[in-house]
């Protein structure tokens, strides 16, 4: 038995061995460098092959560069861009040689002595494509050429490897100033200008030829991204982005001997003009375009993309009701107007947005008097405040977070609060006392009745009850922008930024029982190549549908006898909420039926639209308010919108009336009459709908005193003001007692 154990072991070893032998035979270095050399042959036998078969194509000139179609929803034509190409050519002899040195310096420091190429770029730009990163690379001037004067931008290996062919066949062919004319004659600057002349008279109303060193930087920088880096329209980032680039081309230049040390400390950085708008853009369709462009940018096609043409771009607007939004701003508000003769007219801008409430879809907007005229669009802006628009979201943080008062009752519409004007609020390490809308006050008032007549020190109580901290999470879940809104009781005024936009898709949310809304104005963009469907925005729930309902419920008491009653009529059913910013810089109207959201908003601008001024005195009719020219405006256009009104009805769920505290003790004599002013009993309070509230009459003297019962403790209005504290600004509303200024709603 061990012999024959020996010999099967020696056989086993003698198999490892050969099987290993083998694998050494198989895979010597010999073979392995044989086989790199062999693939890197076949990989260069396999590029001369296609250097031979590529040519150098004819221009894809421009001559077969397409107008872009801009429709409404049902199909009808709304605009056209680019039936011609804003492109004229120049010689290279035109361009100061410092401005030429600019895009080299930008784009290629090696351009003057690479073959045309760069293969490592190249390499990674097919490696991203490969990989779904779209079309990012290094290329370099000449293969940039090349994709724009003879080929396409789609981002796919073959035009890549056709662009690394032309672009050595083109490097040979063309001197480096003939290659370097085409490149900045055909690229895109952004603002519609394809070409540096266009750019120059875009960007800095000049030809290209009085162009100096600053400016070109700044153009050879927008190539880069010429939507992100345009100053006029660019984010804080966008800017400080396009300052880096452009400094980054100052410094090539100098380190390529093309521009002196000295000479660089000088430079500073060329702001450029304003951007004029196209011709055909009059009214509202620049507008419109442009709020499309804005959201074609965000679902991945370009400026660049758009500028080559041949796009058909279908809205999401209803091009009767965005012609009924018009008729109704003209009738309420512009035929009131005189621009020409009163200097208050003059500073007035409205914007408006009205959206699906269940779908986002924007249905008609309304951008100013004419894009031509007034290049902002004031129903995207998001510089002035929402005002009292924002009371609800309090209301709606309140009953989500299931907050309570301070002597501890749960928060709901029949919750009485103490609505004295000035009243500082209990609870906060920030003083608060706002000044209630003509220092009215009110003495104990219901929630209900508190937002139908805006009360001021009721919800500025209410948000230090929820905490400010608290809010403002709700507020972003509804869709309010974080712009300008700190985590402080003042934010109560709505005194952070937001569009008419903005708000709508939040109002939407509510009438929406709280699942998210999100406005949108593109229904689909299709090429000949391609067709893109817009992302669909994500539907969450907000907040609980208890929550938004009962918000609901509360506007339908500020439309039915409140400070909204201008928008109430018996065609259809309304929810709805004026705002009236501090010093009346802003007036709104935000509301809604079951089918249709709308916000509309006036913002007083001074004509060189640098300073925010006050509405007072618009068509002399004394102070602008949300329950005025925003209300009556917002009422026309839904009553047109709706066909002369709709049946359809809230369907609300689970409407909090929170706790009600028991009837004060007798202080009056059975003959007496209730004071105008006072708070009714629970039994008189209504159980169902708050159009049922009893009105409120205004009281022409101060109410008595609230009793103990009421939440929270009242505070006597005779209370001495505080002084602004410490770190809190004496600019924001509201931040001391009585605000500063003439208080908002």
């Amino acid at each position: 038995m061990g012999r024959a154990d020996a010999r099967r072991a020696q056989a086993r070893e003698s198999r490892r061995a050969a099987k290993s032998g083998g694998i050494r035979r198989l895979f010597t270095w010999k073979k392995l460098l044989g086989t790199f050399f062999g693939i890197v042959l076949l990989g260069m036998g396999a590029f001369g092959a296609l250097y031979l078969y590529v040519d150098v194509p004819a221009p894809n000139v421009l001559a077969e560069r397409q107008s872009n179609v801009y429709k409404y929803s049902d199909g009808t034509v709304l605009a056209r861009s680019n039936s011609g190409v804003n492109r004229q050519i120049v010689d290279l002899a035109q361009v100061p040689k410092q401005v030429q040195h600019t895009f080299v310096a930008a784009e290629n420091k090696t351009f003057y002595k690479d073959q045309g190429v760069d293969l490592k770029g190249t390499t990674r730009g097919l490696v991203n494509t490969l990989s779904g990163k779209g079309k990012q690379g290094g290329s370099t001037i000449t293969q940039q050429y090349v994709k724009n004067f003879y080929l396409t931008q789609d981002p796919t290996i073959s035009r890549k490897l056709q662009e690394l062919v032309i672009s050595l066949k083109v490097d040979q062919k063309q001197s480096k100033d003939q290659i370097l004319a085409g490149y900045i004659n055909t690229a895109y600057y952004g603002r519609g200008a394809s070409g540096i002349q266009a750019a120059a008279q875009a960007y800095y109303g000049i030809d290209a030829k009085e162009l100096n060193v600053s400016q070109g930087a700044y153009l050879a920088s927008l190539l880069q991204a010429p939507s992100q880096y345009d100053w006029a329209t660019a984010t804080d980032t966008g800017k400080r982005l396009v300052k880096d680039r452009w400094a980054y081309t100052l410094r090539n230049m100098v380190e390529m001997g093309w521009l002196e040390e000295s000479e660089r400390a000088q430079q500073e950085f060329p702001v450029p003009d304003k951007p004029k708008p196209a011709q055909g853009m009059e009214g509202q369709s620049g507008y419109l375009v442009e709020a499309v462009n804005k959201e074609l940018d965000k679902q991945g096609i370009s400026a660049e993309d758009r500028e080559a043409g041949g796009w058909t771009f279908t809205l999401t607007i209803d091009k009767k009701r965005q012609q009924q939004l018009e008729k109704s701003v003209d009738k309420e508000l512009e035929s009131q107007l005189d621009r020409e003769g009163n200097k208050v007219d003059a500073t007035v801008q409205a914007g408006a947005t009205s959206v699906d409430p269940k779908t986002g879809k924007v249905l008609a907007m309304y951008g100013g008097e004419d894009y031509v005229k007034h290049y902002v669009n004031n129903a995207t802006r998001q510089d002035y405040q929402p005002a009292s628009t924002f009371k609800p979201l309090v209301l709606a943080a309140a009953l989500e977070n299931e907050s309570e008062t301070q002597d501890g009752s749960r928060i709901g519409l029949d919750t009485v609060y103490d609505g004295t004007s000035k009243r500082p609020v209990v609870g906060s390490d920030t003083p608060f006392s706002p000044q209630n809308e003509d220092d009215r006050s009110y003495g104990p008032i219901s929630v209900q009745k508190a937002m139908n007549s805006s009360v001021n020190s009721v919800f500025a109580q209410m948000i230090v009850d929820v905490t400010p901290a608290a809010t403002k999470r709700t507020a972003l879940a509804l869709g309010v922008p974080d712009k300008n809104f700190p985590e402080r009781p003042a934010v109560t005024l709505g005194t952070m930024n937001a569009s008419t936009w903005d708000m709508a898709g939040v109002y939407a949310t509510l009438a929406n029982h709280g699942r998210k809304v999100t406005p949108h104005i593109l229904e689909s963009a299709e090429h000949r190549d391609r067709t893109v469907k817009p992302e669909a925005p994500r539907k969450e729930q907000a907040i609980s549908r208890a929550s938004a309902d009962t918000v609901t419920s509360a506007l339908t008491g500020v439309v039915d006898e409140g400070s909204g009653s201008a928008a109430d009529t018996s065609a259809y059913e309304a929810a709805g909420k004026t705002g009236t910013s501090e010093e009346n810089k802003s007036a709104w109207f935000a509301g809604y039926t079951p089918e249709l959201t709308t916000v509309v908003a006036l913002f007083g601008e001074s004509p060189d639209g640098g300073r925010q001024v006050s509405l007072t005195g618009t068509a002399n009719s004394g102070r602008a308010n949300g329950g005025g020219f925003p209300a009556r405006i917002w009422a026309d256009y839904t009553l047109g919108a709706l066909d002369g009104g709709s049946d359809a009805r809230f369907d609300l769920q689970d409407v909090e009336r929170g706790e009600v505290p028991p009837p004060p003790a007798p202080s009056r004599t059975p003959s007496e009459e209730p004071s105008p002013s006072e708070e009714p009993s629970p039994s008189q309070t209504p159980s169902q709908t708050p159009s049922e509230t009893p009105s409120e009459t205004p009281s022409s003297s101060p109410p008595p005193s609230a009793p103990p019962t009421i939440t929270p403790p009242t505070v006597p209005s005779t209370t001495p003001e505080l002084p602004p504290q410490p770190g809190e600004s004496d600019g924001q509303p509201g931040e001391r007692p009585g605000g500063a200024g003439v208080p908002g709603e």
